[in-house]
């Protein structure tokens, strides 16, 4: 595997995301990694970590920039979206700026209400971070809801 980025080819990319979702937190995963073009490929899929939340993604990517060229990423608990992350550019933000376009939508209104997402990136992967956000609340360190 790429020391530098598993995002260099298709292969390397499914056996990381394989490796990275077998952990006793996760209950199962339906997360899909395929190609769309020699050089491009989606990952789509959901992973369910125990006991109730569930982290769904869908991420474009581009395997000969080793680049997330578009994603959406979104946790449940239950039936409840808790919170997402996308890259829709919201440029007239001033809150985002830093870090445009990533930022995750969160409570209250979850639709409008939008923050800095630093951990959230383009040229790497980014379901480690995920994963650990979410096993974070399930820990206890992270209100699991708002």
């Amino acid at each position: 595997m790429s020391e530098s980025n598993p995002l260099a080819s298709l292969d390397e990319y499914s056996r990381f995301v394989a490796e990275l979702i077998d952990r006793s937190t996760v209950s199962h995963s339906t997360l899909r990694v395929w190609s769309v073009s020699p050089y491009t490929g989606i990952a789509e899929g959901e992973v369910f970590l125990r006991p109730d939340l569930r982290l769904r993604e869908l991420e474009e990517l581009d395997f000969s920039a080793s680049l997330i060229t578009g994603y959406s990423y979104e946790v449940y608990q239950g039936g409840e979206k808790l919170y997402w992350y996308d890259d829709f550019p919201h440029p007239h933000d001033p809150d985002l700026a830093d870090i445009h376009p990533h930022h995750k939508h969160i409570p209250p209104d979850i639709k409008h209400h939008r923050v800095p997402a630093p951990n959230i990136r383009s040229d790497g992967p980014n379901l480690p971070a995920l994963l650990s956000e979410i096993e974070a609340r399930l820990k206890g360190k992270i209100p699991t809801r708002g």
